[in-house]
C-alpha cells in the first residue's frame, strides 16, 4: 500500500510568497553560502588531518557540491518551491520522504541558529566584556527575526551586503597571499611545501574530505529562495553556474595559499588558518581582523538559516505535514508564524547551549551533524527518479546524466562509510541515524493514519 499525505492546502488569493528577490540577491546568496565560518575557521581541522593534501580534499568536496547543486537546480528550475528538495523528494518517493527530509533539515537549522548566535556573541563579548553574552545572543536573534518578519527583499539586501564583505575579505586574503608567495611581502620563503605533500597519505585526504564537505553547507538555501525570485528557473541556473568558479577560486585558492606559506603542522593553522597567514605576513591586528570577518560570516548564516527554516516550515505546513498555522502569510507575503516558530526553537537551543553546552546541546549537534549529507543523498536519488518527468526544455539540465548523478551518489555513500570508520565522526553519524529513524517512524505512522482515514 502506498502511503500518501492529504492534499496540500490551496493558497487563497493574496496568500502566495512574493517574487521580490532579484538576480543580484540570489547571486550573492549563492556566494555567501559558499563563504562561511566553516572556511575561515573549520578548515584548520582539515589541514591538520590532511596537510597540503587538504587542497585535494577541498577539490573533491567542491566537485561533489557542484554536482549536487546542479541536480538540485534542475529540479528547482522545473518546480520552484519554498520546500525545494523536500518537495522534490515527495514527488519522487512519496509523502514520507518529503516529511522526513523536511523536518530533519528544519531541526538542523534551528539547532545551528543557537550555535551561530552563541558563537557571534562570544566574539563580541571578547571586545565588550561588560556586556553579558546572553544579551548579545538575544540581540542577534531578535534583529534577524525582525529582518525575516519584514519583506523578503530586506532579507535579500542583508545577504547581499554580508556576501559582498566576505568576498572582499577573501579577495584581499588571496592578494596578500599571492604577494607573499611571490616575495613581494615577507613570509613567502618558509619552505612550507618542502616536505611530503601527503604526510598522512590518501587516508589523510579522505579524512580531510569529511571536514571539507560540511564547509559547503548553505548553498541549498539558493534553491529555497528561488521560489521568491522574479524569474525562478533562470535565476537558479545562473546562481548555481556562478558557484562553480567561486568554489575553485575561493576555497582551493585560499587553501593553496595557507599550505604554501605555513607548515601544515603549525598549531596556529589548526586554530585559525586565515588569521595565522595574515599574522605570518605581518598584517597588523590579524587576529582581530579575522574575528570581524568571522562575526560577519556568522551573522550572515544566522540570517540565511532563519529564512530557510521558516520557508521549510511553511512548505511542510502547506503540504499538511506541519501545523496549519505555519502556512499563514502576512500582508507582505512573509510566513510570519513560521519565522516566529523557527526563531522560538532557536531561542530554546540558545538556552540549552548556555546551560548544558557539553551535554544536552552537544548531543543535539551530534544528531544533526550529518543531516546535510542525507539531504544531498536524497537530492541525488530524487533527481534520478524524477528526470523523466522534468520538462525537456528546462533552462537547467544535469550534466552527463545519469552517469554523473550516479557518480555523485556513490561518492556520498562512500563518504558515509568513511565517517563510520572514523572515530571522530562515527558518533555524529550514529546520532543522526537515530534522529532520522525517529522522524521516519513519525512519517510512516502519519501516512498510515492518513490512508486509514481516507479509506473510511
Amino acid at each position: 500500500m502506498t502511503l500518501t499525505a492529504p492534499p496540500a492546502t490551496e493558497p487563497r488569493p493574496g496568500e502566495h510568497l512574493r517574487g521580490t528577490l532579484r538576480q543580484r540577491h540570489l547571486g550573492m546568496l549563492a556566494l555567501g553560502g559558499v563563504i562561511g565560518s566553516g572556511l575561515f575557521v573549520g578548515s584548520g581541522a582539515g589541514i591538520a588531518a590532511a596537510g597540503p593534501g587538504i587542497v585535494l580534499s577541498f577539490a573533491a568536496a567542491g566537485v561533489l557540491t557542484v554536482l549536487v547543486m546542479r541536480m538540485m537546480a534542475e529540479m528547482a528550475a522545473a518546480h520552484p518551491s519554498s520546500g525545494s528538495f523536500s518537495e522534490h523528494a515527495e514527488r519522487a518517493f512519496g509523502a514520507w520522504a518529503g516529511f522526513t527530509i523536511g523536518w530533519l533539515y528544519w531541526l538542523t537549522l534551528v539547532v545551528v541558529l543557537a550555535l551561530e548566535s552563541t558563537a557571534a556573541a562570544v566574539i563580541v563579548h571578547g571586545w565588550l566584556p561588560a556586556v553579558p553574552q546572553w544579551l548579545m545572543v538575544l540581540l542577534f536573534m531578535s534583529v534577524f527575526t525582525a529582518v525575516n518578519l519584514t519583506d523578503v527583499r530586506n532579507f535579500g539586501e542583508f545577504e547581499f551586503w554580508f556576501a559582498l564583505v566576505k568576498v572582499a575579505a577573501i579577495v584581499a586574503f588571496l592578494v596578500v597571499g599571492v604577494l607573499a608567495i611571490a616575495g613581494v611581502l615577507p613570509g613567502g620563503d618558509t619552505g612550507a611545501l618542502d616536505g611530503d605533500l601527503l604526510p598522512h597519505g590518501w587516508a589523510g585526504v579522505a579524512a580531510g574530505l569529511t571536514t571539507a564537505v560540511p564547509a559547503f553547507g548553505g548553498l541549498e538555501v539558493v534553491t529555497i529562495a528561488a521560489a521568491e525570485s522574479d524569474d525562478p528557473a533562470r535565476a537558479t541556473g545562473r546562481a548555481v553556474r556562478a558557484a562553480v568558479w567561486r568554489i575553485a577560486v575561493f576555497y582551493l585558492g585560499s587553501m593553496a595559499v595557507v599550505v604554501s606559506l605555513l607548515p601544515w603542522s603549525d598549531p596556529q593553522v589548526g586554530a585559525g588558518p586565515f588569521a595565522a597567514v595574515l599574522d605570518h605576513v605581518g598584517v597588523p591586528a590579524a587576529g582581530q581582523v579575522m574575528r570581524v570577518v568571522v562575526l560577519l560570516a556568522l551573522l550572515s548564516a544566522l540570517n540565511a538559516n532563519t529564512y530557510a527554516a521558516a520557508r521549510m516550515a511553511f512548505s511542510l505546513a502547506r503540504r499538511r505535514q506541519a501545523p496549519a498555522l505555519l502556512a499563514r502569510l502576512g500582508r507582505t507575503g512573509v510566513p510570519r508564524a513560521a519565522v516566529l516558530a523557527s526563531a522560538a526553537f532557536g531561542f530554546v537551543g540558545v538556552v540549552l547551549n548556555l546551560l548544558w553546552p557539553r551535554t544536552v546541546f552537544l548531543h543535539l549537534l551530534d544528531a544533526v551533524g550529518t543531516v546535510l549529507l542525507l539531504v544531498w543523498i536524497l537530492v541525488a536519488c530524487s533527481q534520478l527518479r524524477l528526470r523523466r518527468r522534468l520538462p525537456a526544455d528546462s533552462p537547467v539540465r544535469m550534466w552527463g546524466h545519469p552517469y554523473l548523478s550516479w557518480t555523485a551518489l556513490a561518492a556520498m555513500v562512500a563518504l558515509l562509510g568513511l565517517m563510520l570508520v572514523d572515530p571522530g565522526t562515527r558518533i555524529q553519524l550514529i546520532s543522526t541515524a537515530v534522529l532520522a529513524s525517529v522522524v521516519l517512524a513519525a512519517a510512516l505512522i502519519r501516512g498510515r493514519r492518513a490512508t486509514a482515514a481516507a479509506e473510511q
